[in-house]
């Protein structure tokens, strides 16, 4: 490439080069990077996201708490008219604390994610509100991942977003500890979301705009460990290398997890603080961990029946 050509910027923050020069990856992802993060929609995905029945975002409040969310439909739901827009017919959810981050304008994740299949598409941008129920996000960062550590299982959910009323779900149950209820449901889990964010300036990017993202952890069942404090330590297994959550959490330690009852439903969330940790012997009694992190939850949100029917596991245990 000759010096006059157009060279791809760079879609990574300080952070995440950090965290790759440790992996020992940086190079290489500095290579790739350019070519794999786009600022637009293949059709490829565009027809992924057209079939999902649920989707999980990313959103931070006015506090600049982030939280990991979800929002569900009948196929269809999702729909990319274009390669820089993403339509998500959704109603709001006024119980979930990640709705007022929704709001128009502000900076939003997105993973699409098939269980059944193990795919997963990430989407980065802004929300756009109109009249009428739902929103379009304006695509600044889109990105394939890999199928790694994603349980696989049939989802098969029954909220229909075209309903106006209100949800019959129960009403959130709002705390600062982990209960008996939640610390189950953690300690058994073997998939959760996380949510994390960089603002521009904080990043050291050439504008001050806020970066968004919301990732999926797996492990085998009980991979997320809980101390008798409740600070919540996860490894993190070799991956795609991106380093996107981990990065975030280098710059900006807020970070907010969801955790699933796939059999009925409940949605625990949670935001706190994150730290990520290099080199540790303990990183050595976690089987296949490269590295780990630690959470400290500060508000917790358990909310009943928020996934309305949950879903319906097909095999355990961790995929490699």
């Amino acid at each position: 490439m000759s010096p006059f050509e157009h060279q791809p910027a760079s879609p990574w923050h300080p952070g995440e080069i950090a965290i790759q020069d440790h992996a020992g990856s940086a190079g290489r992802m500095a290579e790739i990077g350019p070519r794999v993060i786009r600022d637009r929609m293949i059709d490829q995905h565009r027809d992924f996201y057209g079939h999902l029945p649920f989707v999980v975002l990313g959103a931070v409040d006015p506090a600049g708490d982030v939280w990991a969310t979800l929002r569900t439909g009948a196929p269809g739901f999702l729909d990319a008219p274009d390669p820089f827009h993403l339509r998500v017919r959704s109603i709001a959810e006024p119980g979930d604390p990640a709705e007022v981050g929704l709001a128009n304008g502000a900076s939003v994740g997105l993973l699409g994610i098939d269980l059944a299949t193990r795919r997963r598409n990430r989407l980065n941008g802004t929300v756009r509100r109109g009249e009428g129920d739902g929103f379009e996000i304006r695509a600044r960062q889109s990105f394939g991942n890999c199928p790694q550590y994603i349980q696989v299982r049939r989802v098969d959910i029954g909220r229909d977003p075209s309903r106006s009323e209100t949800s019959t779900a129960a009403a959130p149950e709002i705390g600062h500890r982990l209960d008996d209820r939640a610390r189950a449901l953690v300690s058994g889990a073997d998939t959760f979301f996380v949510a994390t964010y960089v603002d521009g300036r904080d990043g050291e990017r050439q504008d001050d705009e806020r970066q968004v993202d919301v990732s999926h952890r797996g492990g085998p069942e009980g991979f997320v460990r809980i101390g008798e404090d409740g600070v919540l330590t996860i490894p993190d297994y070799s991956g795609n290398r991106f380093f996107n959550t981990l990065g975030n959490i280098r710059i900006n330690p807020r970070a907010g997890l969801v955790f699933l009852d796939f059999a009925t439903g409940e949605m625990l969330q949670m935001t706190g603080h994150a730290e990520v940790i290099l080199d540790a012997p303990e990183i050595a009694t976690l089987p296949g961990a490269e590295r780990l992190w630690r959470f400290t939850p500060r508000t917790i949100v358990q909310r009943p029946g928020g996934l309305m029917e949950g879903a319906a596991p097909r095999s355990p245990g961790r995929d490699g």
